[in-house]
């Protein structure tokens, strides 16, 4: 068997730095000088704690998070967030508006790839009776087959309910490879200015698969930010929060009134009254996202990983553009629409694929392979995997359609 390591380029659980995993090895053994391991040691030691909160602190730190949000931990990956900010959203709706029907209750939903589409189906499960989804646009309209996710639509597309209880969005949908762009001034941005300036909008963003990768526009506009932590920052377990004070509220209170009970466990008041501690947490993926965090901020925050992952994805789409004109690759996303953590696409003709995910593998690249609801290659530029890396695989691309 071998020891050496590999090029990770897999969508999830990804890369993490070297450099966190040795550490990490240690604190398994023995954290932070306690002579306990971190697999062992109490979630309510202070060592834990003090751990916890400089984790917070970094988060909010490199992030730029306005007090008006609490930043909390929870489990469950982004999927249980599908439920949790429905519940939580419709008992905050539910408290501001006690008389409000199902039809006068709605979930605004912007169905862009797999993922939101997911988001959407578990609305509808959980509303029913209570409210009403709503789907403020679906991408597949405008995609090129008709019923691919395959593009951002345009802003023109996009209307918005005018009291809506949540508008939920992905940021980037890493199945399909499709991501709303951060440039205000690209038509495949979110239509921030479309929103009511006047009022505290229920804005959900799911970032899993872009978290920490890059600054969040319009972050304080946010009602609640979610994001599972195995895509840039840590291993899978570990689900993180960044929720605006006014949605955290008394869900006993609004079950009363009619609307959905929240399990404790999916309770934002919950989470935030007993400091993310409600529970034994995910103690091991927080310590590992924790010492990624460190690492983060040691490389120069933010700045630094938006600009290392901006050149990694215009290295790897110059040269998925330069397979196109040659008639070998083809991209599955319209342009301009494209992710910068994941990008997806074919290589044409029969068993050409099949060789190229071979030829990687026996070059030591691994998790190439596109996911199996939408097949192609798929590569994942998360922040572990170094610039170095990249461009190994665009020489090996180049050698490929040399070979073609």
């Amino acid at each position: 068997m071998s020891t050496e390591r590999v090029l990770n380029f897999g969508a999830g659980p990804s890369a993490l730095p070297l450099s966190v995993l040795e550490e990490a090895q240690k604190g398994l053994v023995n954290f932070n000088g306690t002579g306990i391991g971190i697999a062992e040691i109490s979630h309510r030691s202070k060592e834990f704690q003090a751990f916890l909160d400089d984790f917070e602190k970094n988060i909010r730190t490199q992030l730029g998070v306005p007090p008006t949000h609490r930043i909390l931990f929870t489990q469950g990956g982004g999927t249980s967030q599908f439920s949790a900010v429905v519940l939580n959203l419709l008992a905050r709706h539910r408290l501001l508006h006690p008389t409000a029907t199902a039809e006068e209750t709605v979930l605004d939903y912007v169905v862009t790839g797999s993922w939101s589409k997911k988001a959407a189906e578990e609305a509808r499960r959980l509303a029913a009776g209570n409210a009403t989804v709503r789907t403020v646009v679906d991408s597949r309209v405008y995609s090129k087959d008709g019923k691919s996710f395959d593009n951002i639509p345009p802003h023109a597309e996009f209307t918005f309910s005018d009291d809506p209880a949540l508008i939920y969005y992905c940021e980037n949908e890493t199945v399909d490879g499709v991501e709303f762009s951060h440039d205000p001034q690209s038509p495949a941005s979110f239509p921030f200015h479309l929103l009511k300036r006047d009022a505290l909008v229920p804005l959900v963003a799911d970032y899993s698969s872009s978290f920490m990768c890059r600054p969040i526009p319009h972050l304080a506009d946010h009602a609640v930010i979610y994001a599972g932590a195995q895509k840039n920052i840590g291993p899978a377990g570990l689900t993180i929060l960044i929720v605006r004070q006014d949605c955290i509220v008394d869900v006993d209170a609004a079950a009363k009134l009619g609307v959905t009970p929240v399990p404790l466990i999916l309770s934002y008041k919950t989470l935030a009254d007993s400091g993310s501690l409600y529970n034994t947490p995910s103690v091991l993926p927080i310590y590992m996202a924790g010492l990624v965090l460190q690492r983060m901020k040691e490389k120069g925050g933010l700045p630094y990983y938006e600009e290392t992952n901006r050149r990694k994805a215009q290295k790897l789409y110059a040269i998925i553009h330069e397979g196109e004109q040659k008639g070998v690759f083809r991209r599955k996303v319209q342009q301009g629409s494209e992710s910068w953590m994941n990008a997806v696409f074919e290589v044409l003709g029969e068993g050409a694929e099949k060789k190229f995910l071979e030829g990687a593998e026996k070059e030591g690249m691994k998790g190439l392979k596109g996911h199996r609801s939408v097949g192609g290659v798929r590569v994942s530029l998360y922040n572990a995997v170094t610039e170095e890396e990249v461009d190994k695989l665009i020489a090996y691309m180049t050698r490929f359609l040399g070979e073609s």
